[in-house]
């Protein structure tokens, strides 16, 4: 996921996206304590990627 991509985004759309990655963050998280996560990787990049989408949001809302 790339920050250009984001930015042509809604601010709508964008706040269903951050709901989306904080359910698979969830889900990661779920199946890491239960020790059936295969890509252990994947949690650093759902945590990125709802940083890029916080940081977009921001950029849009005008509080820079």
């Amino acid at each position: 996921m790339k920050a250009n991509d984001l930015r042509s985004k809604t601010p709508g759309e964008l706040k269903d996206l951050l709901l989306e990655l904080h359910r698979e963050q969830f889900n990661l998280r779920m199946l890491k304590a239960t020790g059936q996560l295969t890509k252990p990787d994947q949690l650093r990049t759902i945590r990125r990627n709802i940083a890029r989408v916080n940081t977009v949001l921001t950029e849009k809302s005008g509080a820079v």
